[in-house]
């Protein structure tokens, strides 16, 4: 996988819009999207920071929905390339490709009830599926259980744009002029970009320790905080996630060329 797979560059941003995650709330998604669109001025980019799914009630109409937007967005006068709306891949998307390989998994009854219980349910609900599905295949055998990960995984690629959204999501995304970073929950700050690893969607905790710019990025964006703390303005780290899906708004923000937050959305 070559690095423009991995990440996107945001080139020539004059603004950023960031969402944190939207965790299956499509209510609220459509609420922010009919707050930003008419607000969109040229030389404006968008980070989807990822956790799409999971949780929230409707993952098949936020699925929907950010292919609508994405669609408008990109033929919204002046023209406007792929990568200036950027998709990153959040825990949950992590959990649905991981599940896709389950009959692989050393224990798949105890991998798939631990994904299950960190939102994966509500995404196999929204495709007519169940984890208590998954488990009854996994008793049977690998055979039957990769039958049964072929049928979630067609059921999900009938939806229009769902294999276009996942085949485009990205790791990271950041400025060409090094100013800002866009991660989905956290990073290991003893590393470089390129060596992060899994450390994208599941080091939350090692947000906090962003004391300093992080390998010249002055200032690392978040979309899924575990504290759903809201937004979060520190020195170095914006932090975007007031717990929607999960009984919380939906949180984003309108980011200068700097990082810096010109306006708040908490919806």
């Amino acid at each position: 996988m070559s690095q423009s797979d991995k990440f996107t560059v945001l080139r020539a941003a004059e603004r950023i819009w960031a969402i944190g995650a939207i965790h299956g709330d499509l209510e609220r998604l459509i609420t922010l999207h009919d707050m930003i669109a008419p607000e969109m001025q040229a030389g404006d980019r968008m980070v989807y920071l990822g956790n799409y799914f999971g949780y929230g009630p409707d993952p098949v109409g936020v699925l929907e929905e950010l292919v609508r937007f994405r669609r408008w967005f990109l033929s919204h006068p002046p023209f406007r390339h792929v990568d200036d709306i950027v998709f990153l891949r959040g825990a949950q998307e992590e959990m649905w490709l991981k599940l896709m390989q389950l009959q692989f998994a050393p224990d798949p009854p105890a991998v798939l009830r631990w994904m299950g219980e960190r939102g994966l349910a509500a995404q196999l609900r929204g495709f007519g599926f169940s984890v208590e599905d998954g488990l009854k295949e996994a008793e049977k055998g690998t055979l039957a259980l990769t039958y049964w990960t072929a049928r979630v995984r067609e059921a999900a690629r009938a939806e229009p744009g769902h294999d276009a959204l996942f085949a485009a999501l990205k790791r990271a995304a950041y400025t060409e002029d090094g100013a800002i970073l866009f991660v989905h929950t956290g990073l290991d700050i003893q590393k470089p970009l390129a060596k992060q690893a899994d450390a994208f969607w599941w080091a939350a905790r090692s947000f906090a320790e962003i004391d300093q710019p992080y390998r010249g990025f002055r200032r690392v964006v978040r979309g899924y905080d575990p504290d759903m703390a809201g937004i979060v303005d520190g020195k170095y780290t914006l932090s975007l996630d007031a717990g929607s899906g999960r009984g919380g708004p939906l949180a984003a923000a309108l980011l200068d060329n700097e990082g810096q937050i010109e306006r708040r959305f908490i919806v």
